[in-house]
């Protein structure tokens, strides 16, 4: 028997990458949509080949359903994670893990409690340009990390969300929460701890809203740009910077300085990977190119989700690393709202 899928929400994350990419899984064989716009739901439904519930609350108490997919918006998150996992449902989660710690750790109980698997989707973990680099690092082919700095930041995600004007969920503070911090920021947050083999423990932080609008013509409720430096337990140090005002290209690299040279991640359109050591010896790896909001590929996220099922595995993103992930981002929102260094 395969395996029978139950989705929530059915914006943008839902139709370029879990649908597709559960459609394309082997051991998936039934996907069941749900969003509070029934007309989105039937439209995924159509495209992929899948059924429609109309009541979340039927959908997480299914006994048929072995998996969710909670693509809720960001304040929605703890609520349906919890009652899938407390139902028996394995959940792969889209980040954040939540806008809380509290609400964190609810869902963290929850899988505790029921067993299940619970993924939150990281899913720069997951690129072969990030797994590749993390080994050179590991390996200290080039010593020790000493500093790093990464950026994240495209035009908006009114460009890219199923809502593509100015009143999208993104720009509400109830329910998008934490900005482009937690919508970019949370994602290299999550790979630098991946990299680094660390934890970010100070932070200090500047925000603003300095474009964005809403439908009202008025600045909108959360950040759209943050700049930050970071310090992690190990000592390294380094900067980082999210935006959703990158208007004409997006930028998602990473560099890392060590004792002997540098790595650089999508840094250049031709090498997705590119080593320069202290002798100017310069090695370059075409991998694949990073998903953009342009360049949808296959994330690699739902298999290894279902993976980890099959095989009985821990997922590569536990929702341990998303908490530790997003006590970051919180850090850095207090440190920018008080001009203060913060420890997380």
């Amino acid at each position: 028997m395969g395996i029978k899928v139950g989705i929530i929400g059915c914006g943008s994350i839902t139709k370029l990458r879990h649908a597709p990419e559960y459609l394309a899984n082997p051991f998936v064989d039934k996907i069941v949509f749900y969003d509070r716009n029934p007309e989105r739901a039937e439209a995924l439904a159509v495209m992929f080949d899948g059924t429609v519930e109309q009541d979340v609350d039927k959908l997480l108490t299914d006994r048929t359903i072995d998996v969710i997919s909670d693509c809720s918006s960001n304040e929605s998150h703890h609520l349906f994670s919890t009652k899938a996992l407390l139902n028996g449902k394995h959940v792969l989660c889209e980040k954040p893990i939540s806008l809380t710690i509290e609400h964190a750790k609810e869902i963290l109980d929850a899988q505790k409690q029921s067993g299940k698997k619970f993924m939150v989707d990281h899913n720069q973990r997951f690129t072969r340009a990030h797994q590749k680099a993390k080994e050179i690092i590991q390996r200290e082919e080039l010593g020790k990390v000493l500093t790093f700095r990464t950026t994240f930041g495209h035009a908006g995600p009114e460009q890219w969300g199923i809502n593509k004007t100015n009143s999208t969920w993104f720009f509400r503070k109830e329910r998008s929460g934490l900005g482009v911090a937690g919508d970019l920021g949370i994602h290299k947050v999550d790979l630098l701890h991946y990299l680094l083999d660390d934890e970010i423990e100070l932070v200090s932080a500047f925000q603003g809203t300095l474009d964005k609008v809403n439908e009202n013509n008025e600045p909108i409720e959360v950040c759209d740009n943050i700049v930050c430096s970071l310090k992690t337990k190990k000592g390294r140090l380094g900067t980082a910077a999210f935006s959703w005002t990158y208007y004409g290209e997006e930028d998602n690299s990473t560099i890392i300085y060590c004792e002997k040279g540098i790595v650089k991640i999508y840094h250049s359109d031709q090498h997705q990977l590119e080593v320069i050591t202290k002798g100017g010896e310069k090695v370059q790896y075409q991998l694949e190119n990073i998903q953009t909001n342009n360049n949808q590929t296959n994330s690699g996220v739902i298999d290894a989700f279902i993976e980890s099922i099959r095989l009985d595995q821990t997922p590569l993103v536990t929702g341990e690393d998303a908490l530790s992930a997003l006590k970051v981002i919180l850090g850095i929102l207090e440190a920018a709202e008080t001009n203060m260094v913060i420890r997380v």
